[in-house]
């Protein structure tokens, strides 16, 4: 689908954007404050905050024989529908659990056990979730799991890097569509491509928790088998994940209740205002599509909602490492190493440094006292995996979302040139 804007993220825009956000300026602990640490957990919509409190108070289930049992199922319904729409998935089923690393765990655990003997692809980006389901299980059916080797200068992987590893018994795929520590995206279509080549019935299973806040979902063009998000990653909340199932996914062998109907993929009652919640994400990014866009159709507003967050986060991401404003960027502070290069098109609004002199934590808290909140990835069970092979035992991660701004941009750079100056 053509992505056709008419405007961009522009400073009224903007304004009204960040409107729509919980805390968007301020902590409820610590007070004002810059928010650069969305790759941990996105602000949330005030319209999310809203409904969690509203299906927080309603007593009934759904499956009941009342009119709130009907409504919540309705709503239910309409929660998949929307998100059908979001991630282009007109085939399929969604669902939802209790994280996004729980269903990666659930959706590789029934690929690895369903599947006949042969082996299980992944790679050394892959966040935990996917890298330690696959392990476990493969050391359970006796599965071989071979990991490709990511790219360290890039922060990335690419179709040839797995079609170099994959062979015709290959059972099980996972692909990380976006890494959480160097920032960088994958073409996941394009390693599928490569991966069907050659194990075409190979259940594929995408962990795209990283890369949902920065629009550009397109599962119907993946051809791929699973897909799983956290809600509290893309404006929403904590307390659930969301997984997509292809119907040949579906179709395997998997674990319900025993007689239940139509082999579903839920334990027990669900949270009715989950599913809500989601759909206020969806009606978000409905809601800028038309902002930024003529279109009247509602995936094509979903799709230039995507392109304008997309074009607007880069900007963010070149400002700050090449300067905004009168603030000179880090790729002019001699002591600040980018990991995965300056000029990286992977980006997906996120910069992670080092600091010659200082150790990362030191710079996490001196920014912080400065009023700009990122974080510290160390090289541990979540981050070593890309850490361990820099020489680096942490970093400093800085991720943004479309609702930061240049100004704030420019407040982490003058931060950052006191931290380093006062180092030297």
């Amino acid at each position: 689908m053509t992505e056709q804007l008419t405007s961009e993220i522009n400073p009224q825009l903007l304004s009204e954007i960040r409107g729509r956000f919980a805390h968007v300026d301020s902590c409820p602990f610590e007070g004002e404050r810059v928010f650069f640490e969305n790759a941990g957990g996105a602000l949330t919509l005030n319209s999310v905050v809203e409904t969690s409190a509203k299906f927080a108070a309603i007593p009934d289930n759904q499956g009941r024989d009342n009119p709130a049992a009907h409504a919540l199922v309705a709503l239910i319904n309409k929660a998949k529908a929307d998100m059908a729409v979001f991630f282009n998935a007109p085939e399929g089923q969604f669902f939802v659990g209790e994280s996004g690393t729980e269903l990666l765990f659930r959706l590789v655990r029934t690929a690895c056990v369903a599947t006949g003997a042969g082996r299980v692809l992944g790679t050394t980006l892959e966040h935990p979730a996917t890298r330690s389901a696959a392990r476990h299980w493969c050391e359970v059916v006796g599965k071989d799991h071979v990991l490709v080797a990511h790219n360290d200068a890039t922060g990335s992987v690419t179709a040839a890097e797995y079609a170099a590893e994959v062979t015709p018994d290959t059972r099980v795929a996972t692909i990380l569509h976006t890494s959480p520590v160097t920032g960088m995206g994958v073409d996941v279509a394009a390693i599928a491509a490569a991966i069907r080549k050659v194990a075409p019935e190979c259940i594929i299973i995408v962990d795209g928790i990283q890369h949902a806040a920065h629009g550009r979902l397109d599962i119907a063009s993946y051809d791929i088998d699973g897909y799983v998000v956290s809600p509290y990653k893309v404006f929403s909340r904590h307390g659930y994940g969301v997984a997509w199932v292809s119907d040949r996914l579906n179709a395997l062998k998997h674990e319900h209740l025993i007689d239940a109907p139509g082999d579903p993929w839920e334990f027990g009652t669900r949270d009715t205002g989950a599913y809500v919640t989601f759909s206020d994400v969806v009606d978000y990014f409905d809601w800028l599509g038309g902002e930024v866009s003529d279109a009247t159709d509602k995936r094509a507003r979903i799709v230039a909602a995507g392109a304008a967050i997309h074009a607007y986060e880069k900007g963010l991401t070149d400002g700050m490492i090449h300067g905004v404003g009168n603030q000179t960027g880090l790729a002019d502070m001699p002591s600040v190493t980018i990991i995965g290069g300056v000029d990286n098109p992977q980006r997906e609004g996120l910069v992670s440094i080092t600091v010659d002199g200082i150790a990362a934590p030191d710079v996490v808290t001196q920014l912080r006292e400065r009023g700009i909140r990122t974080h510290t990835r160390k090289a541990d069970h979540y981050s070593g995996n890309i850490l361990d092979p820099l020489g680096m035992e942490a970093a400093v991660r800085v991720s943004m979302c479309h609702y930061n701004s240049d100004a704030e941009v420019a407040q982490f750079l003058q931060a950052m040139r006191e931290i380093t100056e006062a180092a030297s």
